[in-house]
């Protein structure tokens, strides 16, 4: 039997560790100088190799890409979900996050949303998201950005690419470190163990946040905008696409495994109320996703709204399963990871972002939005598809 006391501590640290992540941390390297910014309006964007650009945080980095699925296996592959395994009980987290794999670091996955988009005609992909990011790591140093885990703000590094390469797609992600999301999904956690809700005593902090977290987010609009005319591009010659956040859970009526299941914690990885869910998918998500949807409104850019991207491959969603040594094939499951509170498979901070499938699902609706005409979009499944997270379909949102 588990020792209470032990489970309580192990929340605990979960909390933490997911709050965590919503924090800018101080590094011990050297804070990196930002590339000098040129003033004034270049003729014409540069004649170099045309790129997609991912900014932002941990849902755009490629945080989790490293899964296949969830289980409860701790060992070895871990039945086959685990793209870091080396064999044995070996692990090397560099196969899918290159340089960047370290706890508390970016994060930028092989299999990110950038990554994996069908964007025909361009020749690199480049990725400056970083699991973590506020819109302050964003911000440019002139407009008292700063730099996160090493790195000058985004929007230097994008400075400096859009004066040698043709800048098409910039895909920016931003908000949900700042509101304290990480936060919420730790309290909420660690509330569902004592039985008690957790919604009542953070909705009205998210009211209250929301206004201030939209200011943010349009300032590095402006401040992209102004950095991309700065390199001699029109608003026109590239495509910036704001996009939401999908949900990582459903709604309480919708889950595996009843609110009073040991099990929804211990081997589902999903421990929270149903009510408290309701209150995560029906409206925390949905608001995220209306204030961002505003400010591409307000600032003419494309929206992209992910809320429902994923809807029926949430963490222990109803109908979905975990994977066995047998199966089932985890591309028509779980998409999202689950939360590892014993920190025992990868990385705690992994937990609750949209995994490999879901990523190649991502990728699949920024494809469709960047081949559209410019607008607003809401990306959904193909039922069509079978299950498939690269079969996609978007709608005027």
């Amino acid at each position: 039997m588990r020792s209470r006391t032990r489970t309580a501590a192990l929340l605990t640290a979960a909390v933490l560790g997911l709050a965590g992540l919503t924090v800018p941390q101080a590094t011990a390297q050297a804070p990196a100088q930002a590339p000098a910014r040129v003033t004034g309006s270049a003729a014409s964007p540069p004649a170099g190799p045309a790129v997609a650009v991912a900014m932002g945080d941990s849902f755009i980095s490629g945080e989790a890409g490293r899964w296949l699925g969830n289980t409860d296996r701790y060992d070895a592959g871990r039945n086959g979900t685990d793209r870091a395994w080396t064999g044995g009980s070996k692990y090397d987290p560099a196969k899918v996050y290159g340089a960047t794999g370290a706890v508390g670091g970016c994060h930028r996955s092989d299999v990110s949303e950038i990554t994996g988009a069908p964007l025909p005609g361009i020749d690199q992909r480049i990725n400056l998201a970083c699991s973590g990011a506020e819109t302050v790591n964003v911000l440019s140093a002139a407009k008292g950005g700063q730099p996160y885990n090493g790195e000058a703000p985004q929007t230097d590094q994008l400075a400096a690419l859009a004066r040698t390469k043709r800048v098409k797609v910039i895909a920016l992600s931003i908000g949900g470190n700042d509101l304290g999301f990480g936060q919420i999904i730790g309290d909420c956690a660690y509330d569902w163990y004592f039985r008690r809700l957790c919604w009542k005593k953070q909705a009205p902090v998210v009211e209250q946040k929301l206004p201030g977290v939209k200011a943010k987010v349009a300032a590095v609009v402006d401040d992209i905008r102004a950095t991309m005319r700065t390199a001699g591009y029109a608003d026109g010659d590239y495509r910036l696409v704001l996009q939401s956040y999908p949900s990582p859970i459903t709604g309480g009526e919708s889950f595996r495994l009843s609110q009073n299941d040991s099990d929804r914690m211990f081997k589902d990885g999903c421990p929270f109320n149903d009510r408290d869910a309701d209150w995560a998918a029906y409206t925390l998500v949905p608001q995220i996703g209306a204030m961002v949807k505003s400010v591409a409104v307000g600032k003419g850019t494309d929206f992209m709204d992910l809320k429902d991207a994923l809807a029926g491959h949430e963490v222990c969603a109803l109908g979905t399963e975990q994977v066995g040594p047998g199966g089932p094939d985890p591309r028509e499951h779980e998409w999202f990871r689950f939360l590892d509170y014993t920190n025992t498979q990868g990385t705690l901070e992994e937990s609750m972002h949209p995994n490999a499938y879901g990523q190649r699902a991502m990728g699949a609706c920024l494809g469709l939005v960047s081949a559209a005409a410019a607008g607003r979009y809401e990306c959904t499944q193909d039922w069509f598809g079978n299950g498939d997270p690269g079969q996609m379909r978007i709608r005027p949102a």
